[in-house]
């Protein structure tokens, strides 16, 4: 068997699929980047664009409202128009915002700079969702979507470093990168074939079948908030942890790329599980280590402890990812996905939104152990939920 033929993706449709991570990742790696750690925390918004302390707190709160409020729709518009269109102009938007970047000396311009750019990112994760969704092989579906998701993870980590390390360095440095980088993320989604798994369907866009789609959704809503939330909690203080852990700055890196590792080092075994009707019990019993992981976390462990305990998160989420991937595509049928994919990420962008929110909040009222049993409590009532309310799956699945 070749490697070609081991690959959970349909032959013909892998070069799609890549060329729409690759501008997925190249815009994610913007994204994350500029807002928290960059604007967030360095020096920019005050002494060289003028701006008040609250400044890149509100244009973090617009860009992720936009991109939340536009996901749904962009659904529709790829259900009706295909997918290439929406992601080049998702990713042309995404470029023309932060092209304005410099000009934001006033609150409200960076505001609404930060609310475009969230409305072009929208296309971005569902776009590339329902991409590997339809070009994946009958029956790993969910190996399939978590390879793709986490291939544009280290994206994420890279970005949030990256831009960290070039915090208080001149602005222009950091405008050049980001104006590059979004370049080639509309040039990757030019590479996006016209017609690259399926053409447009208009059929799906009819009130009475968005409400259904709505009722067969219902029940994955709290794994889309809270894959997203549990994690966002520590977007926003995860360098002031340095000082509750006691751990130097590579450190910190260490043992998140241990978790990090160790994700990537299950995910085959575990998407294998979900792909082959266990899709709720790996969802299940990832959120249950994720919690216990947490909770562990919060008795501020010794350094080589943490690096078990990020081993042991790590596999937590390498449950969550194909279980939930696998869950979504056996709850609905393929044609109703990309109206499914912008609903369920518009939810998942709520718990990306509050995350930095709510533990910027607990981290500085309550402390680093408050903070992680708040993240343990969340995903360990999640997966309480999926145990006790298993049978709503059973009649939701699609027939094979």
């Amino acid at each position: 068997m070749t490697l070609r033929d081991r690959l959970p993706i349909r032959p013909g449709t892998l070069g799609a699929v890549l060329a729409a991570a690759a501008s997925l990742a190249a815009a994610e790696f913007v994204r994350t980047g500029l807002y928290l750690p960059y604007l967030g925390q360095g020096r920019v918004p005050q002494e060289v664009l003028g701006l008040p302390p609250t400044a890149a707190g509100l244009a973090w709160a617009a860009h992720f409202a936009a991109d939340s409020v536009m996901r749904g729709p962009t659904g529709l518009l790829i259900a009706r128009h295909g997918l290439r269109p929406v992601l080049v102009a998702g990713a042309l938007v995404t470029l023309g915002a932060i092209a304005l970047l410099p000009l934001a000396h006033s609150v409200w311009l960076l505001v609404v700079i930060a609310a475009l750019h969230g409305a072009g990112f929208s296309a971005m994760w569902p776009g590339t969702m329902n991409l590997t969704a339809d070009a994946a092989q009958p029956g790993v579906q969910g190996r399939a979507l978590t390879a793709i998701s986490m291939a544009v993870v280290p994206s994420v980590g890279i970005s949030y470093f990256l831009f960290g390390l070039l915090r208080d360095g001149p602005f222009m440095n950091v405008y050049v990168l980001c104006l590059g980088t979004l370049a080639l993320s509309v040039v990757f989604a030019l590479l996006v074939p016209a017609r690259a798994v399926r053409g447009p369907n208009r059929e799906l866009t009819t009130p009475e079948e968005r409400a259904r789609i709505l009722r067969r959704l219902t029940p994955l809503l709290p794994a889309a908030l809270m894959q997203t939330l549990t994690l966002a909690l520590f977007g926003g203080v995860l360098f002031k942890l340095l000082d509750t852990f006691g751990l130097p700055y590579w450190q910190l890196v260490a043992v998140l790329a241990v978790g990090a590792a160790t994700a990537f080092a299950c995910l085959p075994f575990v998407g294998k599980l979900a792909d082959r009707g266990q899709a709720r019990m790996t969802l299940t019993v990832g959120f249950a280590l994720i919690g216990l992981g947490l909770l562990a976390f919060a008795a501020t462990p010794p350094g080589w402890v943490m690096f078990v305990l990020a081993a042991v998160v790590g596999l937590g989420y390498s449950g969550v990812q194909p279980g939930w991937g696998a869950l979504v595509t056996a709850t609905l049928p393929e044609a109703q996905r990309p109206v499914a994919w912008g609903v369920l990420m518009t939810v998942e962008n709520v718990g990306t939104a509050l995350g930095p929110v709510v533990g910027a909040f607990m981290f500085q009222h309550f402390g680093a152990p408050a903070l992680f049993t708040l993240g343990a409590a969340l995903a360990l009532t999640t997966a309480l939920f999926y145990t006790v309310f298993r049978r709503l799956f059973v009649a939701q699945l699609v027939p094979a």
